[in-house]
C-alpha cells in the first residue's frame, strides 16, 4: 500500500531519531503529562464506555515485561490477533503491516496515513523509525523480530502482545485482552470480550458429546493439511478448550500451512466431526484462478463420501478470515458455530 509519508534511508532515520532523543533527555515513564487514547468507539460485542485514558500507564506485557507507558499519541501495532480490537475501541494507528489484514474485517488498510510496515518476511524497518512512535505493541509474526526493533524506536514503550506458546491459548486470550484494556483504559470493554469468549466455550462444551470423534484440517494450495490437536495452527487449541475427542492420534506441528495427510488416512479415522479453516479464503489466493475453497476439496472428494463427518454434514468451517485474524473475537464466533452445530 502507498502512504503519503516521505521514505527516508534507514541510517539517516536512525542518526536522527538518536539526536533528538538526546537533544530531549526525557526518560519514557517519567513524563506527568496525560494524553487521550482513542478509545470511544463501542467495541463488538460489548460497550467501550470508559473514558479517554490518561498516561502514564504501569502494565505487565505478555512476556512478563513491566512496561510505563508515557503516551499513545503514536501506535504502532504488529500482532494480528489485535487489530480489530483496536479498531473497535477508535485506537487510531501510526504505522502497522497492512498487508497482513483482511479489509474486510478492518478498516485500517484504507487509511493511507497510517505507514504500512510490510510484511513478517518482507518488512519495512524504516517505518519503525519514521512513525516516530510513543507506544509499540508487537507480536504474533513479528515476535521474532525484538531485537531488530527496539534500537529503531528511541525511548518508546515496547509491549509484548504476543501470547506464550505453550501455554493454553483461551488462558493467552483473556490474558491479551485484559492488556489491550488497560493499556488504553477499556477494562470493561476488554471483560465484555472475555465474558463473551468464556460462554462460547461453556456452550460448546456443554453442546459436544465426547463419543464423538473429531480431525481438525487445513485447506491450502488446494490440498488437505491436517491439524494437529493442541499443536496444529488455529484448530489444535479447540481440542484443549472443548475437550474434543481426536480421531487420529498422531503427533503434528504448528505450521502455518498443517501437516501431511492424505484423504485415505482422514476416511480410515473416520471422524464424526470435522473442523477445517480455509487459509487461501484469508488471503490473495482466493482471487486467483484454480483456487478451490474448502468445501469443494471435502465434499467433492471421492475418497471422503462415505466419511460419517461428510455423510452427516458434520463439517465446520472457521470464518474466512481467520488465518490473518486469530483474535477472540473469531474464536468465539467459530466456538458460538460449533455449539449450534454439536447441539443439532
Amino acid at each position: 500500500m502507498q502512504t503519503t509519508k516521505r521514505r527516508l534511508g534507514l541510517a539517516a532515520l536512525v542518526t536522527t531519531a538518536a539526536l533528538a532523543l538526546t537533544a530531549c533527555g526525557a526518560e519514557a515513564g517519567t513524563t506527568g503529562e496525560t494524553a487521550p487514547a482513542s478509545a470511544s468507539a463501542s467495541a463488538a460485542g460489548g460497550s467501550a464506555s470508559a473514558e479517554a485514558q490518561s498516561f502514564p500507564v504501569d502494565v505487565t506485557d505478555m512476556a512478563g515485561t513491566d512496561v510505563s507507558i508515557a503516551s499513545a499519541d503514536a501506535v504502532i501495532a504488529t500482532d494480528n490477533r489485535i487489530f480489530r480490537t483496536l479498531e473497535d475501541w477508535g485506537v487510531e494507528l501510526t504505522a502497522a503491516p497492512l498487508g497482513l489484514m483482511n479489509e474486510d474485517t478492518v478498516d485500517y488498510p484504507s487509511d493511507d496515513s497510517i505507514l504500512d510496515l510490510g510484511s513478517h518476511r518482507e518488512p519495512n524497518m524504516e517505518g519503525f523509525v519514521e512513525a516516530q512512535p510513543d507506544l509499540v505493541l508487537n507480536g504474533q509474526r513479528f515476535s521474532g523480530m525484538v531485537d531488530e526493533i527496539k534500537p529503531l524506536i528511541g525511548e518508546a514503550a515496547f509491549v509484548d502482545t504476543n501470547v506464550v506458546e505453550g501455554e493454553p491459548l483461551d488462558g493467552e486470550l483473556r490474558r491479551l485482552t485484559s492488556l489491550l484494556g488497560e493499556v488504553f483504559g477499556q477494562q470493561a470493554a476488554a471483560e465484555t470480550l472475555v465474558s463473551d469468549f468464556d460462554a462460547a466455550i461453556e456452550d460448546a462444551q456443554g453442546a459436544y458429546d465426547p463419543e464423538q470423534s473429531v480431525v481438525g484440517l487445513i485447506a491450502t494450495g488446494g490440498d488437505l493439511s491436517y491439524a494437529a490437536p493442541s499443536t496444529g495452527r488455529a484448530i489444535g487449541p479447540v481440542f484443549d478448550m472443548l475437550e474434543l475427542t481426536p480421531a487420529l492420534e498422531r503427533e503434528g506441528s504448528s505450521n502455518h500451512q498443517g501437516d501431511d495427510i492424505s484423504v485415505e488416512a482422514i476416511a480410515a479415522a473416520n471422524p464424526d466431526w470435522l473442523l477445517v479453516m480455509d487459509r487461501d479464503a484469508a488471503v490473495s489466493a482466493s482471487d486467483e484462478e484454480g483456487y478451490q475453497p474448502a468445501a469443494e476439496l471435502i465434499e467433492n472428494s471421492e475418497a471422503l463420501k462415505d466419511v460419517t463427518a461428510v455423510k452427516e454434514g458434520n463439517i465446520v468451517y472457521l470464518p474466512e478470515d481467520f488465518y490473518v485474524h486469530e483474535d477472540i473475537q473469531n474464536y468465539t464466533t467459530f466456538l458460538n458455530e460449533l455449539a449450534e452445530a454439536f447441539g443439532a
